[in-house]
């Protein structure tokens, strides 16, 4: 019997240093504050009705159906490996230190853009619930929207970064209550629409004329509203991410991660459904834009108070929501600096006696994030370019381990000996091959340089219509020509972070 306990951290040369201080539902919970149902239904339910009508829906069980086929996938993985940077060290298992790398750091940007991208959902929802939350000029000035989102999301951010600094502790009692608050939320909302539908269901297939004009006709239209459910279902790997600091791992991470995906299907499911039929007017044009969408229907149909309680519950989503994501941030950084693999790698991860967490790369992260807001100032349709870039950044890095894992397969390399705690059997290869269709046919819906997603309305920009293939492109060559030129020569496990030997006489102890 060895000495030591393997909760994934020996195959790769690790010691054991975070605060193994997660339990079952806090991990379920980082899983599901980072989809976050109430902020992805709320912050892009007017996108997807804009661009689809209510026919969007339907888009939704779609998206669901090609992230569970990821999510099994990455189950598979978590019953095995549930180290920190899920992504990037699953990558190095089953692929080349290149693309170990490239998925490392496309998850890593990815998910400092996508805090920014989150903590801009504040100015969707605040200003409705008072507007004393707007705070720059009063909303009707031309950048007064997209300069008053920049104020409160830096606010968001800056909290985020606190909480973290100070260690996992705090931050899973925060996100675990946070999740408690929006689960019921959402239990109650849908309560609550369901005793309040004004609409038959066939309204559920209108599609409001939105595929007049457009390329394709209405498959064009629903591919571009589709993107709103598409922002919303991903992010359920951060269970797994966190799985050094969880507690009997391998069985608790592969259970977070599906149940994570399945109940943000069924509860989100049940309020863009519900929330639909519940619609006073579905002629109403604000339901398609960002200062109405599924928050006027909710304060025209349950009524101004009830209505603005249901709206704070969504800005603890918001909250908790970026919390997990800036967590999920920390946790990547953290997994490739103790490999050597980014700039200032032992400062980056550093372990912090007291809080036993990687206090630098909060800091570092939260400041990347907020620059990434400012961003924002004067250009009111950014956030539309800044969510699809974040989005299709994380499919891509997705992909760099759902290719390297079936390209496993078919070799008979995976699953590798011995007993994993969760396993998909026969069922492994054709879910691995609809992983892997999915996630490239959304990574393509996504950079697909259409105005109706980049540049809808005046003034138009070419930058802002090709920005998703400009900033990806940039983004991975310039990640492959660092690690290709500089990284790679450096790569190793730092000391402070390496396994050291068994003393004689333990190893077959």
């Amino acid at each position: 019997m060895t000495s030591r306990t393997d909760d994934g951290l020996e195959g790769f040369g690790y010691r054991q240093q975070l605060d193994r201080s997660i339990g079952g539902f806090a991990s379920f919970a980082a899983g599901i504050s980072y989809i976050s149902i109430l902020t992805g239904t709320f912050q892009l339910f007017y996108f997807g009705w804009g661009s689809g009508g209510p026919a969007y829906v339907w888009s939704w069980p779609l998206v669901f159906l090609g992230q569970l086929m990821v999510a099994l996938c990455f189950a598979e993985l978590a019953g095995r490996y549930p180290v920190a940077g899920s992504v990037y060290n699953w990558a190095k298992r089953l692929g080349s230190a290149t693309v170990s790398w490239m998925a490392g750091w496309t998850m890593l940007t990815a998910s400092v853009v996508t805090i920014a991208a989150v903590a801009l959902a504040y100015q969707i929802t605040l200003p409705q619930i008072w507007s004393g939350f707007q705070v720059y000029g009063d909303g009707t000035g031309t950048y007064d929207s997209a300069a008053n989102a920049v104020v409160l999301g830096g606010v968001l951010i800056l909290f985020t970064t606190v909480v973290n600094a100070f260690g996992v502790r705090l931050m899973t009692r925060i996100n675990s209550a946070g999740v408690v608050i929006e689960l019921v939320a959402a239990v109650l909302l849908v309560v609550l629409l369901a005793v309040n539908l004004t609409n038959p269901p066939d309204l559920l297939l209108d599609t409001q004329g939105t595929g007049q004009g457009v390329p394709g006709g209405y498959l064009g239209a629903f591919l571009v509203a589709a993107l709103a459910s598409g922002y919303v279902m991903y992010g359920f790997d951060t269970a797994s991410s966190l799985g050094e600091e969880t507690r009997d791992p391998r069985r608790t991470a592969p259970r977070a991660i599906l149940r994570a995906i399945t109940a943000s299907f069924v509860l989100g499911g049940g309020i863009l459904v519900l929330g639909i039929l519940a619609a006073p007017d579905p002629s109403d044009p604000a339901l398609g834009s960002g200062t109405g969408g599924l928050q006027a229907i909710v304060l025209q149909s349950l009524g101004s108070g009830v209505g603005k309680a249901f709206l704070v519950s969504i800005v603890v989503a918001i909250t908790v929501c970026c919390l997990a994501v800036h967590t999920a941030a920390i946790r990547v950084a953290f997994a490739m600096a103790r490999d050597n693999n980014l700039p200032a790698s032992r400062a980056l991860a550093r372990v912090h006696p007291r809080f036993r967490a990687p206090v630098v790369p909060a800091v570092v992260i939260g400041v990347l994030a907020l620059a990434i807001l400012l961003v924002n100032v004067r250009q009111p349709q950014i956030f539309t370019v800044v969510t699809s870039i974040a989005v299709a950044m994380i499919y891509i890095a997705y992909l760099l381990v759902t290719v390297p894992m079936l390209r496993a397969r078919l070799r008979g390399d995976w699953p590798p000996p011995g007993a994993g705690w969760f396993s998909l059997g026969r069922w492994g290869l054709p879910v691995n091959v609809v992983a892997v269709l999915w996630g490239a046919a959304m990574a393509t819906n996504l950079l697909w340089p259409r105005a109706a997603v980049y540049n809808a309305t005046a003034p138009y920009h070419w930058y802002l219509r090709w920005g998703g293939v400009i900033a990806v492109a940039a983004i991975l060559g310039g990640g492959l020509l660092l690690y290709r030129g500089y990284q790679r020569k450096r790569t190793g496990v730092l000391e402070a972070h390496r396994l050291a030997p068994e003393p004689d006489g333990l190893a077959g102890a």
